[in-house]
């Protein structure tokens, strides 16, 4: 999954959610000289959430949708796919309006600017640039959001040319993440509370 459901999937906790933004931005074991001891749990959910989904059945069925080579990069399409499937149905998943939880999360960034990670503090400026992740509901945004990560991978790739594969199968793609997204949901309330129960 992508920065809106790691954050979505959070709850309100905001030390969760503040971990789960910062999650692909932590690498090895987080710092608790560094980070509070509930950034650290969102940074341990982020990397549940991404075990979980990566073996989830759903998951699979829905990347051997992808032709070759698209498939390869199935993991990383379908993370900002499914945040465009959960960004243009937010009112489904979300009380909240999308416009005013993508505010509140930069807000969140801005307000903690001393805890980010070096990759995180660049990544907010574009995401106020371009109204992330909120943005991620419009195809055009996408669009640009796949050419910009095609371009940082090493190696060739053809993430930047996603984009009409992607649309060509957007229903039966949208019926995976329907299928899968409640489960994941339950997963990390699940993970939320056994945490606070420990």
């Amino acid at each position: 999954m992508n920065h809106l459901a790691h954050a979505l999937l959070a709850g309100d906790d905001e030390g969760l959610r503040l971990g789960g933004l910062m999650g692909d931005f932590v690498h090895g074991r987080p710092d608790p000289e560094r980070f509070p001891a509930r950034v650290i749990d969102g940074i341990r959910l982020h990397r549940a959430i991404d075990v979980f989904t990566d073996a989830h059945p759903e998951v699979v069925a829905a990347r051997a949708l992808l032709p070759a080579p698209y498939r390869r990069y199935g993991g990383i399409l379908l993370d900002m796919w499914f945040d465009h499937d959960l960004a243009r149905d937010f009112s489904r998943w979300s009380a909240q309006p999308l416009d005013v939880y993508s505010d509140e999360l930069r807000d969140l960034l801005h307000r903690h600017d001393a805890l980010l990670p070096e990759g995180l503090r660049g990544f907010r400026g574009y995401m106020d640039a371009h109204d992330l992740p909120a943005g991620y509901a419009d195809r055009v945004e996408m669009e640009r959001a796949f050419r910009g990560l095609s371009g940082r991978l090493r190696r060739e790739n053809p993430v930047a040319s996603a984009m009409p594969v992607l649309i060509e199968r957007d229903e039966p793609l949208q019926v995976h993440f329907e299928a899968f997204f409640p489960q994941l949901q339950e997963f990390a309330r699940a993970w939320i509370a056994g945490r606070e129960g420990a």
